[in-house]
């Protein structure tokens, strides 16, 4: 998990943050269910956060935040902005923070075998299987306000899954995704309430 905050700013009693997924490229395109955990993780606790709906924000500013026209940098955003119409969209939703997701979890490896077999006493199966899964994502706010980029978080995670087989297969699955969600829900939290500047 490496964090890295470019400005000094912390957020606001009354201010809102969104998750949004990148989907300009759709190999890195982040995963609907880490965006909810994100948002959701974020929503919880005694240091919660302000979180406006995804799909909700979407809608409300179709279509500037679609794949095609979702601006990519903060000069992008800038003109976005100076469209009066939009500016005001996003001013109703009380959204300071815009925090876009980019990554995915692939399989990265995987090995092994699982023999199975039926007779007439039964059936059964031997052997072990694994894979490996690695979850990497970036974390980027902008702050809407001030028309720049507060910061960055970029997380890593690789997880290893077994299945051994006795007679019947017993799966250990490794969560590197929802590792990934805790520990960018938190950064996110300590990014943004924290004054410290890298």
């Amino acid at each position: 998990m490496e964090p890295y905050k470019a400005t000094n700013i912390t957020i606001g009693e009354d201010d809102n943050v969104v998750i949004l997924a990148r989907k300009h490229h759709a190999s890195h395109e982040a995963e609907s269910s880490l965006i909810d955990c994100i948002s959701n993780s974020l929503s919880r606790g005694s240091d919660r956060l302000n979180v406006y709906p995804s799909s909700e924000f979407e809608n409300n500013l179709y279509p500037w935040f679609e794949p095609s026209t979702a601006p990519l940098d903060t000069d992008s955003l800038s003109k976005l902005l100076s469209n009066h119409e939009i500016y005001e969209r996003i001013q109703k939703t009380g959204v300071r923070f815009l925090i876009w997701i980019d990554g995915s979890t692939n399989r990265t490896a995987s090995g092994g075998t699982i023999s199975c077999a039926a007779g007439v006493s039964g059936a059964g199966c031997m052997g072990l299987a694994w894979w490996e899964d690695d979850s990497r994502y970036d974390a980027n706010i902008w702050d809407l306000k001030e028309i720049n980029s507060a910061g960055s978080i970029y997380a890593d995670y690789l997880g290893r899954s077994f299945m051994p087989a006795i007679i019947v297969p017993i799966p250990l699955i490794a969560r590197p995704q929802a590792e990934a969600c805790r520990g960018i829900s938190d950064q996110i939290k300590i990014f943004l309430t924290s004054s410290y500047e890298n």
